[in-house]
C-alpha cells in the first residue's frame, strides 16, 4: 500500500510456471476464492471495470460492465449492492484495485479486487474465457 492508502498495482501478477499468485487478502480475492464464492451461490456482484470493447472480447459469466471512466456516475446504482459483497475485476488488476479504493473511499465496505484480473481468471479457473 502506499503512502497515499491506495493499493499499488505492482507485484500482483500471476506467475506463468506454477500459475501461483500473490495478492493482499486486505484488497484482493484470489480467483480460487471467488470460484468458491460463485459456487456456493453466495450473494455478491461481479463488476467488470474494462472497456465495452474489452468485455466483448472476453467476461465472466454474470459481470456488470461499468468501465473505470463511468464508475463515478454509477454509485447511486451501485448502492442498491452495498449490503453484499463486490468483486471488481479488470484485464489484470491494476485498474480494478483503484475502483476497489474509490468504492470504498466512497463507503463501500465489502469490496475487493479480483487479484490478476479476468487474465488469471482464464489462467486459474475459467480456460474457456479468452485471454487477450
Amino acid at each position: 500500500m502506499s503512502a497515499s492508502n491506495k493499493p499499488e498495482a505492482s507485484g500482483h501478477k500471476a506467475a506463468s510456471s506454477k500459475h501461483q499468485l500473490q495478492h493482499d487478502p486486505e484488497w484482493e480475492i484470489h480467483p480460487h476464492e471467488l470460484h468458491e464464492l460463485r459456487s456456493r451461490q453466495h450473494p455478491h456482484v461481479l463488476l467488470d471495470v474494462r472497456t465495452p470493447r474489452e468485455h466483448e472480447a472476453a467476461n465472466i459469466q454474470g459481470a456488470v460492465l461499468v468501465p473505470l471512466d463511468q464508475l463515478p456516475h454509477k454509485i447511486e446504482e451501485l448502492k442498491q449492492h452495498a449490503d453484499k459483497r463486490i468483486i471488481v475485476h479488470c484485464h489484470h488488476g491494476s485498474r480494478s484495485l483503484r475502483a476497489t479504493a474509490f468504492l470504498r473511499h466512497a463507503g463501500f465496505k465489502h469490496v475487493h479486487s479480483l487479484a490478476g484480473g479476468i487474465d488469471s481468471w482464464s489462467l486459474l479457473i475459467d480456460p474457456a474465457v479468452k485471454r487477450y
